[in-house]
């Protein structure tokens, strides 16, 4: 449906203003599910005020997202194999861009609308899943090469051991807090009337901050480079290399391209991706500047670098070969990804602002999901800090190493461990309810998604 439009006519510039607007909205939606998570136990407390803690939770998003790179930011793009992500007729993705956002946006809403602390990342996996198997059966594409399997299943290994480990994690911190903590008001719900004490609200403010920060090094870069494909598509010239790439780097990269070259074609690699990498050495070769490559240039030369980056990735990921290609493999695919993987300062506060705007709009609905109807009691200070100590541990290195998890799942698996542990039990309908969500994001996401996927690409 959308394959006639011209890359450069208005519509297209149009179509790519609305993924925008999609992209900024499904960050919104975010902060209903995932942000609300880490002000839930200090709002449910009272120790901070609702608006004072979406602030501080915003703040430290924000702190996460600038200090933790963008590793997860491209790692769910690099589900999608290259020519989805920048096809081959100069269409900047706009059919990827707005089933993806529309499906994952719709799931967002619905679950949240029901009070379900769904996942933001399953929902976003879902739909690249459904986009890349919906473009293998347009295609006539075999199903085991329109989908990067292994970085999927690595993906979807850390989204299913995560809250298995963060429900285990709190218990046993729940557990180590009673025996070694004879203060009975860190295991009692608070009076609404009554903060806790001092030292109690400031354990509660410091967890926290510490989960706000570790979801903005994991999940507030999700959509950061989901929002970079489409300010890409708007203003390719602009945005579609690193112009702030160290003038002292480009004579390295130029040469990972030069020496990608013999490595692609010696390992059997199409012809067109060898041609690829010469593109890249060509262009980055006589530069002293990102900025001088022609803006025309840019957008073609970045196709070209996500075609090698895929292929270099695939070589080294294959047993078959010699070691020593293969780890020449991941050092080049290493270097030449700083060229199209990165994001400027402001799409970063944009995303953290996004977040900080929907946990305000919708943080009521998680916040008494997680505090009242996951346990048979109301949840306690301890309960809460034991929650998101660990979500804040798990989350944070998941960011740093560069696999997605969701913060929904954790968070919400913790306090599930802390009911557990203390005796209070769960409350197997409402568990029941957002285990079936859990469940049930991935099929709709990928039904969803592909769906529109295939309606919009044109079959």
């Amino acid at each position: 449906m959308l394959h006639w439009i011209d890359p450069a006519s208005p519509a297209a510039i149009a179509a790519l203003s609305v993924c925008f607007v999609l992209v900024l909205a499904f960050e919104v939606s975010n902060g209903f599910h995932d942000t609300a998570n880490a002000v839930a136990t200090v709002i449910y407390t009272h120790s901070l005020r609702p608006i004072a803690a979406v602030l501080l939770s915003g703040a430290m998003n924000f702190a996460g997202v600038l200090l933790g790179g963008v590793a997860v930011a491209f790692t769910l793009v690099e589900l999608l194999p290259p020519d989805v992500l920048t096809p081959p007729d100069g269409n900047p993705a706009v059919a990827m861009l707005l089933a993806l956002f529309l499906g994952a946006l719709a799931w967002n809403v619905a679950t949240w609308w029901r009070g379900l602390p769904a996942s933001s990342s399953h929902a976003l996996i879902g739909g690249l899943l459904g986009i890349g198997l919906a473009e293998g059966l347009r295609t006539a594409t075999a199903p085991g090469q329109a989908v990067d399997w292994s970085e999927a299943w690595a993906v979807l290994r850390a989204l299913l051991v995560s809250p298995a480990m963060g429900f285990v994690g709190a218990a046993a911190l729940f557990r180590l807090l009673r025996r070694v903590t004879a203060d009975g008001r860190l295991f009692q719900p608070t009076d609404p009337d009554r903060p806790p004490v001092l030292w109690v609200r400031l354990l509660l403010i410091l967890t926290c901050s510490g989960v706000s920060f570790a979801h903005g090094s994991n999940d507030g870069q999700k959509s950061i480079g989901l929002i970079m494909l489409t300010v890409i598509g708007l203003m390719p010239g602009s945005f579609a290399l690193n112009v702030a790439t160290p003038p002292d780097d480009l004579p390295r990269i130029a040469a990972a391209a030069a020496r990608a070259e013999p490595l692609l074609a010696a390992t059997g690699t199409d012809a067109a991706i060898v041609a690829d990498a010469r593109r890249i050495h060509t262009a980055l070769g006589h530069a002293r500047a990102v900025a001088d490559v022609p803006e025309g240039d840019r957008a073609s030369v970045r196709d070209a670098a996500f075609h090698v980056i895929a292929a270099l990735k695939e070589i080294g990921s294959r047993n078959a070969l010699p070691a020593a290609d293969r780890a020449e493999a991941r050092r080049l695919h290493d270097i030449l990804r700083g060229t199209v993987e990165y994001a400027p300062g402001w799409v970063r506060l944009l995303s953290a602002l996004c977040l900080g705007g929907g946990t305000m709009i919708g943080y009521r609905r998680i916040v008494r999901t997680l505090g009242e109807r996951i346990g048979r009691q109301h949840l306690t200070p301890a309960q809460g800090a034991s929650a998101e100590l660990v979500g804040a541990a798990l989350i944070g290195s998941a960011g740093w190493s560069g696999l997605p998890v969701s913060t929904t799942h954790i968070v919400t698996s913790g306090v599930a461990g802390t009911m557990v542990q203390s005796g209070a039990g769960i409350r197997p309908g409402v568990v029941w309810q957002i285990a079936a969500s859990w469940v049930l994001t991935l099929p709709a996401t990928i039904l969803l998604s592909g769906g529109l996927f295939w309606l919009l690409a044109g079959r």
